[in-house]
């Protein structure tokens, strides 16, 4: 015997399939187009502190401290994101995320980042903390490290803390950037 579906069933099933596939693709949609400010985020980096692909190229080392919002008290538990530009690369295959230690520290190396036409290479950084979050970003030069007008008045509370520092040895480039949350 045959089995037929009534026309009734059949639609009922078109609609929750229909439902359920609108859902998804929202969710999934919304979790790239997030309100980051910057190309390249992904909610769903690994949780690592080495982003090398090879070990003998340029890397850079970021580490730092993240404050509270006074700039004032390190924060444990603070998650931070990261990425940037691979070598030689347009896509955005360096990306990871950690959380700050006892002393609010965090620590990563990765491979020296690609520069996006007419800019300076960049490390991007989103920052939680509870239910805040913000981003920033990092300008990292051949021989300098900059912040953007927009961190140094975003941070103005880490008074002398809120400069990077770099220094070089061998093919390594060790940079300290601390960070506060809002």
């Amino acid at each position: 015997m045959k089995e037929s579906t009534s026309r009734r069933t059949f639609l009922q099933k078109t609609a929750i399939a229909t439902s359920g596939l609108a859902l998804i693709s929202t969710n999934v949609v919304s979790a790239f187009a997030s309100e980051t400010p910057y190309d390249g985020y992904n909610p769903y980096s690994e949780e690592k502190t080495d982003l090398r692909t090879t070990l003998f190229e340029k890397h850079v080392r970021v580490k730092g401290t993240i404050y509270d919002k006074t700039g004032t008290i390190p924060l444990e538990g603070v998650t931070v994101e990261v990425w940037h530009l691979s070598p030689n690369s347009t896509k955005y295959r360096h990306r990871a995320k950690f959380k700050s230690n006892h002393n609010g520290e965090y620590n990563f190396i990765t491979d020296f980042p690609n520069k996006a036409e007419a800019l300076t290479a960049r490390i991007y950084f989103k920052v939680n903390y509870k239910d805040d979050s913000y981003f920033t970003e990092l300008a990292v030069g051949e021989n300098s490290v900059n912040i953007t007008s927009k961190h140094w008045e975003e941070n103005q509370q880490l008074g002398k803390k809120l400069f990077p520092t770099s220094e070089k040895f061998l093919n390594t480039t060790t940079i300290n950037f601390n960070l506060k949350t809002n």
